[in-house]
Parts: C-alpha cells; sequence; structure tokens
C-alpha cells in the first residue's frame, strides 16, 4: 500500500492535540513536557507533519474546488444544503460571515503556518543531526510560505505571523513585505531539500514542489521572469513528465511517486476525515450509469449529493470534438428508471475527474493535483509570451499539453500576437484543469474575474470583489484588522 503523509500527519496531529489536552488537567510527566518533546526528533516531527496535516488536507476537496469555481465562467451549483453558501459565490453576494471564508480558507493556513512557526522556533535545541535540522527547518519554511501564498490568493495581505509568541492583534503586512516574505522563505529553503523522489515519504517536500509553488505564486502575482525561471528549474529537474494518458491521469491506481506529472496533491482515502467528496456532488440525481464510463461501475453504497456541483454549458461548449479531456466530462447518463437524460445543456455538464469505484459514502480516494507538470509548461509558456510575445519555446511548451489532448497544435499563423496568444493559454488553461480549483486565479490574472461575472448578468460583481473578504471571526478577534474595501 502506498505510504501517504496526510494519513501519518493527521495521526501525529491528534496525538500532539491528546497530549496537549491532558497536559492542562495534571502536571505533565517529564518526557512529555514541552521542553523536552519539541527537543526530540519525533516530537519535532509530530510538529512538522501536523503542519502538513493542515495544509495538504485542509478542508475538504470540494471546497477547495468550489470556492475557486462557482464563481467563475466554468463552475456553477444547483440544490441542496450546500447550495445556501455556494449561490452566495456564484451571485457574488458573499459578506464577510460565510463560513467558507474562515473554516476553509483562513483557518487551516494560519494552523499550518502556527504549527510551521513552532518548528522554526525549536529547531536549534532538537537532538538530531544538522542534516536534518536544515530538512525539516526548510520544509517547514515552505508550507507557510504556501499557506501564504494561498491566503495572498484569497484576501490579499494578511497579517505576517512568523513566531507563536506574537500578540493576537497583528495589522496586516503591507503588499510588498509579504510578496518578498513568501519568495525569500522558497528562495531561501530550496537547497536544503531533497530532489523529486528522494523525500522520506510521498507529499513531504522536495525542490521539485518548492520551486511548484514559487513558480505558481510569481505567475499569479505577474512576475514574469521570475514565474518562467521557477518553472525551468522544475522542468531541469528531469524528474516530472506528461502521463501520456489524461484519462488515465487522474485514476486512484495510477497515484504516488510513480505519477511523475502530480508535483503536489491533496491526498484522499475512503475513510473520513481523508476522502474527497467532490464526486458525490458532482454525480447527477438518481445517476445509475452512464455509456461515457462504462469503467464506472456505481454502488448503492455511495452517496449522491442533493447539491449538483454542474458545469457552464458556455464553457463546456468551447472544447473541441475531439478533445480527449472531454472524456472526463459527463453529458448524458441513465438513472434508476433506465431513462437516459442528456446533460449536454442547461449549465448541467459534469465533471468525472474524481471518481473511485470503491469510494465509501461520501468518500473517494482520488488525489486533487494542486501542482502538475502541465501546469509548470503552462506557466512557463505564459510568463514566456508575457515577456517577449509567442516564442518558439512558447509554442513548444503549450503544443505539448494539446498534443496529449488530441488536437492540433498552436502556430504562429493562427496565434501570432502576443494578445492571441494570452488568449490562447487561458484557454487552454481552462479545458486542462477543470475541476482543479485553478479558474479563479486565472482570469484574475487575465483581468477578466469582473467583466466575465457581469457579462452572465451577476451586478453585484463590483471591482473590489477581486478579493474575498477577511473572515469576521477574524476581525471579530484582531482589533487591529482593516477589512477589505466593499465590504
Amino acid at each position: 500500500m502506498k505510504k501517504t503523509l496526510s494519513y501519518i500527519a493527521f495521526a501525529c496531529l491528534l496525538v500532539t492535540l491528546s497530549s496537549c489536552e491532558s497536559a492542562l488537567n495534571v502536571t505533565p510527566k517529564s518526557e512529555f513536557s514541552p521542553s523536552n518533546v519539541l527537543t526530540s526528533e519525533s516530537g519535532i516531527k509530530s510538529l512538522l507533519f501536523s503542519a502538513y496535516a493542515q495544509q495538504q488536507t485542509q478542508s475538504n476537496s470540494r471546497y477547495v474546488i468550489n470556492d475557486s469555481e462557482v464563481s467563475t465562467d466554468m463552475g456553477f451549483n444547483t440544490g441542496g444544503a450546500e447550495n445556501g453558501q455556494l449561490i452566495t459565490l456564484v451571485n457574488f453576494t458573499w459578506d464577510p460571515s460565510i463560513g467558507t471564508f474562515n473554516d476553509d480558507m483562513w483557518t487551516p493556513n494560519y494552523r499550518a503556518i502556527r504549527d510551521a512557526n513552532g518548528v522554526i522556533e525549536n529547531i536549534a535545541n532538537v537532538n538530531t543531526s544538522e542534516t536534518n535540522k536544515k530538512l525539516f527547518k526548510a520544509e517547514a519554511r515552505v508550507i507557510r510560505a504556501q499557506a501564504y501564498a494561498i491566503l495572498y490568493n484569497f484576501f490579499g495581505p494578511v497579517p505576517l505571523r512568523t513566531s507563536t509568541t506574537q500578540a493576537g492583534d497583528l495589522a496586516r503586512a503591507s503588499d510588498a513585505d509579504l510578496k518578498t516574505f513568501i519568495e525569500t522563505e522558497i528562495t531561501q529553503s530550496v537547497a536544503d531539500l531533497p530532489d523529486p523522489g528522494k523525500e522520506e515519504a510521498f507529499g513531504r517536500f522536495n525542490k521539485g514542489v518548492a520551486n511548484g509553488i514559487l513558480a505558481k505564486f510569481y505567475l499569479n502575482t505577474k512576475q514574469w521572469q521570475k514565474a518562467a525561471d521557477a518553472a525551468k528549474a522544475v522542468m531541469d529537474l528531469n524528474y516530472y513528465s506528461l502521463n501520456p494518458s489524461f484519462v488515465d491521469l487522474f485514476r486512484v491506481e495510477n497515484e504516488g511517486a510513480a505519477n511523475r506529472e502530480m508535483i503536489l496533491v491533496l491526498q484522499c482515502r475512503t475513510e473520513d476525515p481523508f476522502g474527497n467528496w467532490y464526486q458525490a456532488g458532482a454525480l447527477p440525481p438518481a445517476y445509475k450509469s452512464s455509456p461515457q464510463f462504462p469503467n464506472y461501475v456505481y454502488k448503492s453504497t455511495m452517496s449522491n449529493f442533493a447539491t449538483q456541483y454542474r458545469l457552464r454549458t458556455a464553457f463546456t461548449s468551447t472544447f473541441a470534438p475531439t478533445d480527449k479531456r472531454l472524456q472526463l466530462i459527463l453529458t448524458s447518463y441513465i438513472n434508476n428508471s433506465n431513462q437516459t437524460v442528456d446533460l449536454s445543456t442547461g449549465d448541467n455538464a459534469r465533471s468525472f475527474k474524481y471518481w473511485d469505484n470503491n469510494t465509501v459514502g461520501n468518500n473517494s480516494g482520488t488525489d486533487v493535483p494542486v501542482i502538475r507538470y502541465a501546469d509548470i509548461l503552462l506557466t512557463r509558456a505564459e510568463a514566456l509570451n508575457e515577456l517577449n510575445g509567442p516564442t518558439t519555446e512558447a509554442f513548444a511548451l503549450i503544443n505539448q499539453v494539446r498534443t496529449r489532448a488530441g488536437i492540433p497544435n498552436l502556430t504562429l499563423t493562427d496565434t501570432g500576437t502576443k494578445e492571441a496568444f494570452r488568449t490562447a493559454i487561458f484557454r487552454e488553461r481552462g479545458w486542462e484543469f477543470v475541476s482543479e480549483g485553478k479558474r479563479r486565479e486565472d482570469l484574475i490574472r487575465q483581468g477578466t474575474f469582473i467583466s466575465l461575472a457581469q457579462a452572465r448578468g451577476i451586478t453585484n460583481a463590483k471591482p473590489e470583489r477581486v478579493l474575498f473578504p477577511i473572515p469576521q471571526p477574524e476581525v471579530d478577534a484582531n482589533r487591529l484588522m482593516v477589512q477589505n474595501p466593499g465590504y
């Protein structure tokens, strides 16, 4: 069986939490006292794995995906109790009280930051080798940097907590200071991380993960040359590659270190609390089977949510008919009454990217990609185009992805200007990363997040809604917190 970090991390987190609970009630035995726990290798690794648990499992995958898609031209949602929250994202009527901002975006990332800070503060006194000290510190710094990059993506600059002893009231960092911190944390840590495939367990950070996080951060902040260089650093490791089959890329049996396209994933298992719940919401009502997916076996023990994770027809209709990526989008099915139901219109197609025949209740074991090699290729292609227009290398990079998808290469004849190539790469990213939670950041970078919503008739899509609001519980708890404009 595959050794997965998310399970190990969560188990270590439970041990850590239970130890802390006991310490509140009794005088701790010497072997469990704080001064001893964080001086042993096992103790510091437990805290490091707790940081991983917050960052790699975070909240359930359906929030990771939907929070970044249903407010875009890609995703849609109807039905069920969950729609009460998601409809505010669809219609841009969200406010600081919406639970997902606090529970699924803010809290898990600051918990990861908290635990990473604990590792960094205590690593010098740990009884282990200098090599391990450097490794654990580097992992913690990159975990912390990634958490801040995610928070910046959703909320803009946030309080920069770099110590477990800082006061609860802390003002937001400046934009420049936060971006510099993220960059410095990663660039100073890469050398102490292992090469890909050399990490102790699948899911622990390596040089490819760190440079991949950095490449995406640079891309989303439009630091084009740095984005191109960081993507190239991942490519130059000569470890990662595109999986030959797009359809097989997401199958459970192809997960783990052997899948050289997956650089970083949210690891999922069929047992609570590790499951991927997205597929249960993507299933249409009374789903029985579909000729599109003869190898996908629906069982009565699988959940089929009342809420419906849907794809917009205006988006799915842009695929070329021969595009192999369409093979993971459900457009018709047979229901329990043996009737064929057409989903090709009415914003009703479904992503079946995360099917798992062994799903138990809500819990699919299909991992959710955070960074994969296709993203690195397209990141460098986009950055090169922004720097110099459509270069030969930029065409070669995007055409690797298109070739796997079975669609014709782009050429200078049809995509000969910077603007035309920019349009082409955003379309390509949409087709490639359906239900992977990247669409919101892509549209923001393109400058069309608000205008496309307005074109859909979303009257509340105002320019300030390019950022989500700081969660109300954080505003209430932190007297120095300033809310984002418009909220």
